[in-house]
């Protein structure tokens, strides 16, 4: 079998599996096959699907069997871009009852079509000048409705904190009383404030928001008035959007992808699309330089063989795209890194909200409780044992206890 060969694998339920499959391979490419003239036949062979593989895992009550079915798609077929790859293998295959789309592997030379992340894990570090821990984001409490001036007190109070990264919150789009350009200028000066005195830098993730038509207009106009990273909702928009912005060379900022939308696709057993793909392959191959998903810890949370496929995805060798920053979200407070250390190693983002502002002396102490934790996790020391010598870390102990 040719190596320019798309592999993409599925899970679905059918009488006959093989028959299913073959229907596949065919009708997603050429649409048919045994009925056409020879001359035809040979015309289309170079774009005609094949069954690669079929593993069945169960028989229903219905008598149809459960099972993994695998076809390999001619790379001719399709143009180097997410569009064309999801309509391809799983347009409206995604219609045709139980059918989940759980992995798309590319041919290196095909691969090699997509920029990827530009920054990437080693790019963001870079910026921050941080090699040796986990980083650490938090983001704002609220947003929407609240004036330029409180979200001053806010983004000071973080960044006094230590974080690495602060983001918006995804749904801030009515920012009429903080408009986007005057709040990058504004957080750009209280961020080298703070870094004069704490000698750290922090990043800024504002989020791209409006017409899609004047997004990339808008991001380099963020980026001119001084903007460190950028948070797009790249599944709502769309992920060639994403991919438009990422490849855009004016662009020179890392992109942050959230993933508003997802729990429309992933989360059935039987329907949509897998989690490590969706957050993982599909929002790296785009080219998200970091990319949040559900933690399994929160109150939307991922399943934990989920989540760690995402995070590989994210961080293993893929040819020549750079490795995403996996973001692991929502559940999380200090108690929870030497959790969180274990489950995703040291290059992820530990992301909070509630755990940093709910701290009970404030955002900037829950920002230093979360570097304590993070720093006793790495020397091999309890997070109790810490907490004796480290007020912030005790207190956010006492709040919402460990795991260590």
């Amino acid at each position: 079998m040719s190596t320019e060969r798309i592999l993409v694998t599925y899970l679905t339920q059918a009488k006959d599996l093989q028959k299913k499959a073959e229907g596949i391979a065919v009708g997603m490419t050429v649409g048919s096959w045994t009925d056409l003239p020879l001359a035809k036949q040979e015309q289309l062979r170079s774009y005609l699907g094949e069954v690669a593989h079929i593993a069945p895992l169960d028989v229903l009550e219905t008598g149809e069997t459960r099972g993994l079915i695998t076809i390999s798609y001619p790379s001719a077929c399709f143009t180097p871009d997410i569009p064309s790859l999801l309509t391809g293998v799983f347009g409206k295959l995604s219609m045709d009852g139980k059918i989940k789309l759980l992995d798309i592997s590319l041919p290196p030379a095909f691969l090699e079509r997509f920029s990827g992340p530009k920054y990437g894990i080693h790019g963001v570090r870079e910026r921050l000048g941080v090699f040796d821990r986990p980083l650490f984001m938090s983001i704002f409490k609220s947003c929407t409705g609240l004036s330029l001036e409180e979200l001053e007190v806010q983004f000071r109070a973080q960044a006094e904190g230590g974080v690495d990264l602060i983001k918006d919150d995804e749904i801030f789009f009515q920012d009429d009383k903080a408009p986007f350009l005057t709040r990058i200028k504004r957080f750009k000066e209280i961020g080298e404030d703070v870094a004069q005195k704490t000698g750290k830098p922090v990043l800024y993730a504002a989020n791209l928001t409006g017409p899609s038509t004047k997004l990339i207009d808008k991001a380099k106009q963020a980026i001119e008035a001084g903007a460190s990273c950028l948070l797009f909702n790249g599944l709502v928009y769309g992920l060639d959007l994403l991919q438009q912005l990422a490849e855009d060379p004016d662009i020179t900022v890392p992109i942050m992808a959230h993933p508003a939308l997802a729990g429309a696709f992933y989360p059935s057993a039987d329907y949509g699309i897998a989690a490590p793909l969706l957050l993982g392959t599909l929002q790296r191959l785009a080219g998200a330089d970091l990319v949040l998903f559900p933690s399994p810890y929160g109150n939307v949370a991922m399943a934990q063989t989920d989540a760690s496929q995402l995070v590989q995805q994210l961080i293993s060798s893929s040819g020549s795209l750079k490795p995403s920053f996996p973001v692991p979200s929502a559940g999380i407070h200090p108690g929870m890194v030497p959790k969180l250390y274990q489950d995703f190693g040291l290059d992820q983002v530990i992301n909070a909200g509630g755990g940093v502002h709910g701290h009970p002396k404030g955002a900037a102490a829950g920002g230093t409780a979360f570097l304590a934790a993070i720093e006793a996790t790495l020397q091999g020391k309890k997070l109790s044992d810490t907490a004796t010598e480290h007020e912030a870390l005790r207190l956010a102990l006492d709040k919402w206890g460990g795991h260590s």
